[in-house]
């Protein structure tokens, strides 16, 4: 499929080949979702700790002997049925959140990603990323020309580049990432996603 080739000022220049195979594919927002949880909980960490009734401090001495009171039998203060004893089956911060999906389902799912940005008119193919200076106002000039002003946007280069780091990153709303890396996450979170021509070309590489 083509789809329009764009400078960094924003104007139509021509067009490019986009891969059926990756940008027309069906979606099926069941494994899309999946996929998300787990990347979420793979990034997820657990902070809540309790102590159980052996780790709380305290409570070596029997309260009170064990027959004769009137009163129920106890052996240690730190119970869980006592105020500031342990605490039964409390989060522990080993807990883990992952959830197991393969890579062809996650590749599956970034396909699903970019073919349904690019029927909602979001994808947005530059010739390159030859920004002249690392000045913003280049960046804003280019959303400008695309009409995507003030919209949540994802930078798709091709390898690390830090002229599209300065020229983008004081952008509000707006991540750089290599295109190889793109996944179910960031492209869910953009509105809009720029990537170059030979950004786009190793996307078609890895995910085919």
């Amino acid at each position: 499929m083509k789809t329009k080739l764009y400078n960094l000022v924003g104007k139509v220049v021509g067009d490019v080949e986009l891969s059926d195979a990756i940008f027309d594919v069906k979606v099926k927002p069941t494994l899309v979702h999946a996929v998300y949880v787990a990347i979420t909980n793979r990034a997820r960490e657990s902070w809540a700790d309790t102590k159980g009734k052996g780790e709380v401090r305290g409570g070596g001495k029997k309260p009170w002997q064990q027959k004769g009171t009137g009163r129920a039998r106890h052996g240690s203060i730190r119970s869980p049925i006592w105020k500031g004893g342990g605490v039964t089956f409390g989060p522990k911060t080993e807990r883990n959140y992952d959830v197991k999906i393969n890579l062809k389902e996650k590749r599956a799912a970034t396909k699903m990603c970019f073919a349904d940005k690019f029927r909602a008119d979001g994808i947005f193919v530059v010739e390159n990323f030859d920004f002249t200076e690392a000045k913003t106002r280049l960046a804003v000039e280019l959303l400008k020309g695309l009409g995507i002003t003030g919209k949540r946007v994802l930078f798709l280069t091709d390898g690390k580049s830090e002229v599209v780091r300065r020229v983008a990153t004081n952008l509000p709303k707006t991540e750089i990432m290599n295109a190889v890396d793109a996944n179910v996450v960031a492209l869910l979170k953009a509105q809009s996603v720029i990537m170059s021509q030979a950004g786009a070309e190793a996307i078609g590489k890895i995910l085919k």
